[in-house]
């Protein structure tokens, strides 16, 4: 069940954008299922952005019998496929295990190389404290786990040259990620219009066959659910997010209101 959708906008459009930005999932389709659009919508508007996918999705199958590298194999290239359709100027895959990611020093190194290799100005993940979904769903101990460790990669990690100090030596000079936005999450806070991208996100979910069982089904609650979105600001389809500001943009004035006046002596 969506929430209820008053019938005025009560929220603005979300209208910061980075210049760079990385997308750190679970799985492959976790982005698409995510925030495809708003991916899109910051690309056509000449952001570049990068995808990290911490699986294979090896584990994403009915069959037991099925031979876990080729179905890994298959979702790849499903993926890459859908990474295509929105734009990315890169897909990375850390081939960790699907089910049993842990946020470990092994995954925060691989992270923290990527984040100072792309350097990112915001990272998009999973809501780490996000564990069951408004009483319907639980969330998958994957994408828990894979935006936890974004979260340690970004902060304090790869800001820090003495974490993983081998990583410095051999050029990967510190990085500070200014920004932070969370999707799948049970606190949002910016709503960001993906009128103009909303068909791209469809068509990359669509490259997701192998996980598709009902194509025609997924379209319709998806663009129900981005109207509904929409609604709140305006437009005809949005995404929300949480947005969690690491570093204040320094190009942005101070959102702390100027104390009042003091009356009296």
């Amino acid at each position: 069940m969506t929430e209820p959708v008053t019938a005025s906008a009560t929220e603005a459009a979300h209208a910061w954008r980075p210049a760079r930005f990385m997308l750190i999932t679970a799985h492959p389709d976790d982005s698409e299922f995510g925030p495809a659009g708003t991916a899109a919508a910051w690309i056509d508007a000449g952001s570049v952005g990068r995808l990290v996918v911490c699986t294979s999705g090896d584990q994403g199958g009915e069959d037991p019998n099925a031979d876990p590298l080729e179905l890994a194999a298959l979702r790849e290239a499903e993926q890459r496929a859908a990474a295509k359709v929105i734009g990315y100027d890169e897909v990375v895959f850390l081939h960790q295990p699907d089910g049993a990611l842990a946020n470990d020093l092994a995954l925060r190194e691989h992270l923290v190389r990527e984040i100072r290799t792309f350097r990112p100005d915001a990272v998009l993940t999973h809501d780490p404290e996000a564990i069951f979904h408004s009483g319907e769903g639980i969330n998958h101990t994957d994408h828990r786990t894979a935006g936890m460790a974004a979260v340690d990669a970004v902060y304090p990690a790869a800001r820090n040259p003495m974490a993983f100090p081998w990583l410095a030596r051999d050029g990967l000079d510190k990085h500070e990620v200014r920004r932070l936005y969370l999707f799948w999450s049970n606190q949002p806070d910016v709503y960001v219009d993906v009128s103009a991208t909303l068909e791209r996100k469809l068509e990359a979910l669509r490259a997701h066959g192998s996980q598709m069982k009902d194509p025609a089904e997924t379209d319709s609650w998806v663009r129900r659910w981005a109207a509904e979105l929409g609604s709140k600001i305006g437009v005809a389809a949005a995404e929300r997010l949480r947005l969690i500001i690491v570093d204040e943009d320094p190009s942005e004035p101070d959102p702390t209101p100027a104390p009042a006046p003091q009356v009296g002596g």
